[in-house]
């Protein structure tokens, strides 16, 4: 086994003094951001890991960051790895806490884990209310989502509707007049802020709509929605609240021996695995949920440092257009 990588070494490569690396890894202001990057690029060529242990004991900084998630078995992969990379390109290792299920609870629980000052700070996934933290110099950091609700359904940045009025705007560009909404459940607030952008963009552009059906997440739903249509209805252009109605809807206009496109363009939204693979290709949008958490995660950083709060990220969500849309075909 090789020799374990020092500060020493980090230096070297990165052509600046061992103190430097030093204080880059224990957050200390004055340190240029271009030196700043110069460094981690060197400690990542390098792999190498700050000794945590030592650092504690000299700085009273642990190096240690918990983000806490409401409930296990939550879909969170994407904003955990961007929140992971970037704290440990930081020079800190994160811990992923559970919390409980019932909020009071839950709030308690990240009081417990600032008041043990085990971490330098907690990002918390939940829309935790602000914890009482420790009154001591050291408190650690703390900084919860605003992105998600109580029931990690979609809010903030992620229940815009703008890619919807997007799409529909290039379908209207395409040739298509009459469009029918395939709606999600109406406990979620990203679904309510998609119809109604729908029923506004209808209003606006003089559009002809069949309807707002569904209100539930069922694809098979969604198929009978579709199956229920009058025979008269194409050309149609379908905007579904997500990728699973808008398979659902393709699936029932196949089996009418409608052709996607063509006769039926179809929207969905999430770009799921299986959206650039269904045939057609779903046109979709997807949201950044690495970036999401990456950002959050230097929000965090930049706290515990005393820098100043990175800029804010935009543009999360960007419509994919795939196969599923076309001009309609003349009839």
């Amino acid at each position: 086994m090789g020799k374990r990588p020092t500060s020493h070494d980090v230096a070297r490569l990165a052509g600046v003094s061992q103190s430097t690396v030093s204080f880059v890894f224990t957050g200390r202001e004055g340190i240029s951001t271009p030196t700043r990057e110069k460094v981690l690029r060197a400690a990542a060529e390098l792999s190498y890991r700050p000794n945590l242990a030592a650092r504690s004991m000299r700085t009273q900084r642990t190096g240690r960051l918990a983000v806490v998630i409401p409930f296990p078995g939550l879909n969170l992969g994407s904003l955990l790895e961007g929140a992971v990379t970037t704290a440990r390109e930081a020079g800190y290792t994160v811990e992923v806490v559970n919390l409980s299920d019932e909020s009071d609870e839950a709030a308690r629980e990240v009081d417990t884990l600032l008041g043990s000052f085990e971490y330098e700070g907690v990002l918390s996934f939940s829309p935790l209310p602000k914890p009482g933290l420790p009154s001591a110099e050291s408190a650690p950091a703390f900084l919860a989502l605003t992105e998600f609700d109580e029931e990690m359904h979609a809010i903030g940045a992620f229940s815009d509707a703008r890619p919807l009025v997007e799409m529909m705007e290039h379908l209207v560009g395409l040739g298509h007049r009459r469009f029918l909404h395939i709606a999600g459940a109406s406990d979620y607030p990203a679904a309510v802020a998609r119809r109604d952008a729908y029923l506004a963009t209808v209003e606006r552009l003089g559009l002809e709509s069949v309807g707002v059906v569904g209100g539930n997440w069922s694809g098979i739903h969604a198929r009978e929605c579709v199956e229920a249509l009058a025979d008269d209805v194409l050309p149609l252009a379908i905007i579904a609240a997500n990728d699973v109605l808008a398979a659902g809807a393709i699936r029932a206009a196949v089996q009418r021996g409608w052709s996607v496109p063509g006769d039926v363009s179809v929207t969905g939204w999430d770009d799921v695995a299986l959206s650039l693979h269904f045939l057609p290709s779903i046109t979709t949008v997807s949201q950044d949920r690495r970036r999401l958490g990456a950002y959050s995660m230097r929000r965090l950083v930049a706290a515990i440092r005393g820098d100043e709060a990175p800029e804010l990220e935009t543009d999360l969500q960007q419509v994919i257009w795939r196969e599923s849309v076309a001009p309609p075909r003349p009839r």
